[in-house]
């Protein structure tokens, strides 16, 4: 018997129990912020809950089937409980290996929304219209996963976008995207190519855990406010106005625009939400450093400028580097069907820390 894993899930169950009972109770509840704390906790723990009694049941049964083939006489009787017992050895180890994973000690980034800001990079047009190409599979897969996304910024090239910041909001939504981080390398034949000659660009993904008020201290004394008249399409109203947005934190020299809304306080707000974001990012990419250099971590080291996926057209596949992953589905992917090289990703950080662990 696994007593290290057995032990950590008791824990775990009496600490649902614990928190089944508290979210019922009249105080608690009256305490919006705790309730909601606890009731997501509750969430999380109930899975875990599951898994440990259909564990100790295995167990259960394991020790019984061993006690009767020790006690047993009867040949049928002890075929019978044989058989059971070679079932239940062989479903333990399987059982161990997903308790393992799912006791990893849970990001706590990964459930908050995210601002997410694709920019082109090397490649001129191409590398616009490859930030158009990203942008659009971003969204068929948020589509997919019920998430709500809105434009903050955009900013558009000759064709395509030269820059795209967007807002996504849902359950686990940093947890899912934070991978996405990274240079995107695009190779393929540009439309304006006469001789059929494979070009190579890259965009860059950031995808910014959005912070709340509580996550970063800022001083507004050190943000200079400007406005200015919004620039590209957006409608008559957007562009006879002063609606744009940018501020600048002095400290770092972070800068940002927003200008996709009619509303210079609405914009206001988003751009305060991005600064927020930004200032957060540099705090968390120190920490991810770190874990990085322990663990040799390649899956997620704070690396803005790592070149992490290459997309080739004429051969129709995609490459994650990190993990030596290629599909040979570009077309489905370029349509938001990324799932399966996020849960690769996944599998592989947790792997990673599992290993960090043991």
């Amino acid at each position: 018997m696994d007593n290290t894993l057995l032990s950590k899930l008791e824990a775990i169950h009496y600490r649902f129990k614990e928190v089944g009972q508290l979210i019922v109770d009249p105080d608690i509840i009256s305490d919006m912020t705790r309730y909601v704390k606890l009731n997501k906790e509750y969430k999380d723990l109930e899975e875990l809950d599951r898994v440990y009694e259909e564990y100790k049941n295995v167990l259960e049964n394991i020790a019984s089937s061993r006690a009767l083939l020790a006690e047993e006489k009867d040949p049928e009787m002890r075929e019978m409980a044989k058989m059971e017992l070679d079932d239940l050895e062989h479903q333990r180890p399987e059982m161990e290996e997903d308790i393992k994973f799912m006791l990893i000690p849970k990001d706590p980034e990964d459930d908050k929304n995210v601002i997410i800001e694709l920019r082109s990079g090397t490649g001129g047009d191409e590398a616009c219209i490859f930030v158009e190409d990203i942008y659009r599979m971003y969204t068929m897969y948020f589509k997919e996963k019920g998430w709500k996304v809105e434009i903050i910024n955009s900013n558009q090239g000759t064709t395509g976008y030269k820059e795209v910041s967007m807002n996504v909001e849902g359950e686990g939504v940093y947890g899912g995207m934070k991978f996405e981080s990274g240079v995107h390398r695009v190779q393929r034949v540009p439309e304006t190519e006469s001789q059929g000659r494979v070009h190579t660009s890259a965009i860059t993904v950031a995808v910014l855990p959005e912070a709340e008020e509580v996550d970063v201290e800022l001083n507004m004394g050190d943000v200079r406010r400007d406005t200015f008249r919004a620039s590209g399409a957006g409608g008559q109203h957007v562009n006879k106005t002063d609606s744009a947005i940018r501020l600048t934190h002095a400290p770092s020299g972070i800068v940002v625009e927003c200008q996709d809304g009619r509303s210079q306080h609405k914009n206001y707000d988003k751009a305060l939400s991005v600064l927020r974001s930004r200032l957060y990012q540099v705090e968390l990419d120190k920490i991810m450093s770190e874990r990085a250099e322990k663990r040799k971590s390649l899956v997620s080291s704070g690396d803005r400028s790592a070149k992490i996926r290459t997309y080739n057209y004429p051969q129709g596949r995609i490459t994650d580097h990190r993990i030596n992953k290629t599909m040979y589905n570009l077309s489905s992917f370029m349509n938001g069907d990324i799932q399966e090289m996020i849960d690769a990703l996944k599998m592989a950080e947790n792997a990673e820390k599992l290993k960090g662990e043991s």
